[in-house]
């Protein structure tokens, strides 16, 4: 079997080796749980030999990128983790991280993903040799000045010996400036693909459409600032919105118009942003705010005060000149210290969200175990 074979095939093959015999009835159903236990365990045991067999931090990252290679699912991490291996064996944490940023950035192929982390360690690796270059320099210098001055001294002012040492200045010289012009276009290179990188990395944290910050970049500030929180003994509190009626926009106006009421919609809650309040995009039409030091009422208060106010608004469709129908958003509140999983805190506000979608939308509910 080979190291870089998918997990997912082998899955295939266990789960196909093992439910052939239909006759056994309950007695398989019953199996089933008992493989899909063991194929988990098996694949956490992967994942678990490859980080170590790499030495990687136990990190979230690291542990993501390692599933997405040995599962396949991920086509770009899969093949450029497989081209890495290739070339040198292993992979470090740093490298990992830089693939995971550039990754997410959608306009990158998979060649020019590999290409732009290869770039990295390529100018890392010049810039080593230019300055082993100039230690050697230096050092060959010194050796034969002092030879020289060494013969000076022997010959008592022997023209030949000035010669030598001009020569071997000279020399120096120009050997220092080609290093330094080296040296100077080696971090022209860095600078570049530290833009390139940091390009990728507003990529992948960010919603292309409404320019928030992404699910992913919604998440880990979530845990971050839910530990914080709890460390601080400060209220955060989390609201989960949703537009209401979005697909009868798109279907009756188009997606360029439903992508406008998107950006509208994403410019009126980044206005409530800042300090204290981060606001994402957590993927279709809906939206996340995490607001910090503040209970559910303060919260409360903010949501339903800018919901009013989108509600009030008058919208027409540039394109045909229509009036759209009035755009509004629903929103859940949840207490997100009341949970021991910050996770959890978004599902009571996603069920808060649901009966204010089910009683008439257009409104902000407080999650009902916290009222």
């Amino acid at each position: 079997m080979s190291e870089h074979e998918s997990i997912a095939r082998r899955i295939a093959r266990w789960v196909g080796a093992s439910g052939e015999n239909e006759e056994d009835g309950q007695h398989a159903q019953d199996g089933s749980f008992a493989r899909i236990s063991e194929q988990r365990r098996r694949l956490f045991d992967e994942i678990g030999d490859f980080l170590f067999a790499h030495d990687l931090d136990l990190t979230p990252l690291n542990f993501s990128l390692a599933s997405d290679y040995l599962t396949g699912n991920n086509h770009r991490i899969a093949t450029a983790v497989a081209a890495r291996l290739g070339a040198a064996g292993t992979i470090t944490d740093s490298w990992a991280e830089a693939l995971v940023a550039a990754e997410q950035n959608t306009e990158l192929t998979a060649d020019a993903l590999r290409a732009m982390i290869e770039r990295v360690e390529a100018n890392l690796g010049d810039a080593a040799t230019v300055i082993d270059r100039s230690h050697m320099s230096a050092k060959d210098y010194g050796k034969a000045l002092a030879g020289a001055a060494e013969d000076l001294s022997e010959d008592g002012g022997n023209s030949g010996v000035f010669l030598k040492l001009l020569n071997l200045t000279e020399s120096m010289i120009k050997e220092t400036r080609d290093i330094e012009k080296d040296l100077r276009d080696q971090q022209k290179q860095v600078q570049l693909l530290e833009k390139s990188l940091a390009s990728a990395r507003h990529a992948a944290e960010h919603d292309h459409l409404t320019g928030l910050p992404n699910r992913r970049a919604f998440e880990a500030r979530l845990t971050e600032q839910s530990n914080a929180a709890r460390a601080d003994g400060k209220p955060l509190t989390i609201a989960f919105c949703d537009i209401d009626h979005f697909k009868a926009v798109n279907d009756t106006h188009g997606h360029e118009t439903g992508d406008r009421v998107l950006k509208l919609v994403a410019d009126i809650l980044a206005g409530i942003s800042g300090e204290a309040c981060h606001v994402a995009r957590h993927g279709g039409e809906e939206f996340v705010m995490l607001f910090r030091d503040m209970n559910c009422d303060q919260a409360f208060d903010i949501v339903d005060e800018t919901r009013a106010s989108l509600a009030q608004r008058s919208l027409v469709n540039r394109d045909t000149g229509k009036r759209l129908p009035t755009v509004t958003f629903s929103a859940g509140i949840a207490d997100v210290l009341l949970h021991e999983d910050p996770r959890a805190a978004l599902k009571a506000a996603d069920q808060a969200l649901y009966l204010a979608k089910k009683y008439g939308r257009n409104q902000v509910r407080v999650a009902e175990d916290q009222q």
